[in-house]
């Protein structure tokens, strides 16, 4: 999953045509409600309903052993839309690739899946303000005996690192003194577990949150997550923000979503709807952390 993630995150290729899988009991926007006139607030207000889309990956927005929508970003969007007036959150599942053309193509009216802002992406959608920031971490052995905190330590120390194919730590490690040698990709995080726990790597090198997610499949292993950390690359703080994105025609939805995850933030009440997704202070956005920041690149 992080995989395809983080490779989207690098390519214009995202911004596709939508691949209509729909989650059970949800279907696509009713015709006859556009032809009806007014926004997507006004009408969603007034059918007290509101769809989106999800690319059933945790702990983003996925679908649970029981069918129902849950995620980071579902549980934030039932609260922000409740507080708008709009009680119900109806999901469309569509592939990761396909949401932003699936938001185009008004098959859902707000993209709720923890997408990275990108300057190419804000060319084609309207973002939120982040509602989290995503820094990196280490999966290690309990303990952590070879000491790796800091993003230079594996290139210093001489460890044998992991990542995920297509994903951006490669490019961070081999940057930041980890020699090519040391590094091996593994097509899952599945996968890199398991070359954790033979031994034929030192640690695994993805996002906290994403490290974290697998951790919590295999309680009671020895194995932990280091704190968060910011490679810096050229000068650079490198990290992703994940937002909300809807059609730029909606300026008053997004306008209005801002406003209530605003308050959300300035109250302290954002940490614990994603508390339960593994997310934790190091991942709540800073005050100067907003769309435009990170649509700027």
């Amino acid at each position: 999953m992080t995989s395809s993630r983080r490779t989207f995150l690098r390519t214009a290729a995202l911004l596709g045509a939508a691949v209509p899988l729909a989650a059970a009991g949800c279907s696509t926007t009713d015709p006859e409600q556009e032809r009806s006139g007014g926004g997507t607030l006004e009408r969603a207000k007034k059918d007290g309903k509101i769809r989106v889309g999800f690319a059933n990956e945790a702990p983003y927005g996925y679908t649970d052993s029981s069918g129902k929508l849950t995620g980071e970003a579902p549980e934030l969007a039932r609260v922000i839309f409740k507080e708008l007036g709009i009680d119900k959150v109806e999901g469309v599942q569509v592939d990761f690739g396909g949401l932003i053309g699936g938001l185009k193509a008004k098959r859902f009216d707000v993209i709720s899946a923890g997408m990275f802002i990108t300057p190419d992406r804000c060319a084609e959608v309207a973002f939120s303000d982040p509602e989290y920031v995503a820094k990196s971490a280490f999966m290690v052995p309990k303990g952590n005996p070879k000491g790796l905190l800091k993003p230079t330590d594996p290139g210093a120390k001489g460890v044998k690192v992991g990542v995920l194919q297509g994903a951006v730590e490669e490019g961070y490690a081999t940057k930041l003194g980890v020699k090519k040698g040391d590094i091996t990709t593994f097509d899952s995080q599945a996968s890199a577990y398991n070359g954790l726990k033979a031994g034929r790597i030192d640690c695994i090198w993805l996002t906290r949150i994403s490290l974290a997610d697998v951790l919590s499949k295999h309680k009671g292993e020895p194995f932990e997550v280091t704190d968060a950390f910011s490679p810096v690359i050229d000068g650079k703080e490198q990290f992703g923000a994940g937002a909300f994105a809807f059609r730029p025609a909606d300026k008053d939805l997004v306008a209005a979503f801002n406003g209530k995850l605003a308050e959300l933030k300035s109250s302290n009440r954002l940490l614990p709807i994603l508390q339960p997704f593994g997310f934790t202070q190091a991942e709540m956005p800073g005050a100067g952390d907003t769309a435009a920041k990170f649509c700027a690149g």
